[in-house]
């Protein structure tokens, strides 16, 4: 069993973890180009973990610039073993409210300008999805969520969009027609690529607003989605802190995760386009080396 050693990536108005220990800063790099920031290296409790902020610090990088495939990769190298990520969201259900937060297990992804796998033209693979994030996170999660009183609901369906534009009214209207939860624009993407690197993903999304459907609300802008982040900073440093604080110190196992690799590269060693094979010395290294 490997050391666990937790990821942390804040998104829209979380740029630091409370509780965290800070022991160095450190830029990674990757040959998938430079990541959002540079890492921070510390502790929560006995707990190793490493911070990125999502967007860069001061938030320089939109959703469709950011560099998925660097992040995931930078995580990889420094050891991370599993993936809390916290995202901004738009409600589709009245009881789903600004404030609450809501512990995705499935996406629906509607991205088209990102690169979404690590993958492709001379080295192949297809990971299995169909439950794209850690049951293992979640239980964790869940359980910090009730000893810290913080109201949760535990599963739901995120649509991940392309942004930066919110949704029009006949997409939010489609959306929560399809029975969907809540709508971001990063969650779908990261989990995609952590579970091509083997790393068990899990997203805490932060309802900031009822998209535009909701016949009494406005429509979503800026300053409120900012307000109610600024709000509820506290309620997501204490959740993710208690999590991790009770962390125990060995991975532990998600089969839908640790292995996800095995049997999913489909092209031949012979005919595998080295360079992409030495680009993924990270991510794949476990079964090329087999290979």
């Amino acid at each position: 069993m490997s050391k666990a050693v937790i990821g942390i990536i804040g998104g829209s108005g979380l740029y630091s973890l409370a509780g965290f220990v800070a022991e160095r800063d450190e830029r990674v790099s990757t040959p998938w180009g430079e990541p959002s920031d540079a890492l921070r290296f510390g502790r929560v409790g006995e707990t190793d973990v490493v911070f990125l902020a999502r967007h860069g610090r001061g938030h320089r990088y939109s959703p469709s610039t950011i560099n998925y495939r660097a992040n995931i990769d930078a995580l990889k190298r420094a050891g991370v073993t599993d993936i809390v990520a916290v995202s901004a969201c738009g409600s589709y259900k009245r009881e789903f409210y600004p404030g609450l937060f809501v512990l995705a297990d499935q996406f629906i992804d509607r991205t088209f300008k990102r690169e979404t796998s690590f993958f492709g033209t001379g080295l192949v693979a297809h990971v299995p999805f169909s439950q794209p994030t850690s049951s293992v996170l979640r239980k964790r999660i869940a359980e910090a969520a009730a000893r810290e009183e913080i109201p949760l609901q535990s599963g739901g369906t995120y649509v991940c969009m392309e942004g930066p534009q919110f949704s029009t009214y006949a997409e939010s209207l489609h959306y929560q027609s399809l029975g969907a939860s809540v709508i971001g624009m990063t969650a779908a993407t990261e989990a995609k690529l952590a579970r091509e690197a083997e790393i068990a993903y899990a997203v805490v999304a932060m309802v900031t607003d009822f998209d535009c459907w909701h016949d009494e609300q406005g429509p979503v802008d800026v300053a409120s989605v900012m307000k109610v982040m600024h709000d509820n900073a506290d309620k997501a440093n204490r959740l993710i802190a208690r999590a991790l604080t009770d962390y125990p110190a060995t991975r532990e196992s998600c089969l839908a995760s640790d292995r996800a690799l095995d049997g999913a590269i489909m092209t031949a060693p012979e005919a595998r386009d080295a360079e992409l094979a030495r680009k993924l010395d990270a991510v794949a290294g476990r079964v090329l080396k087999a290979g």
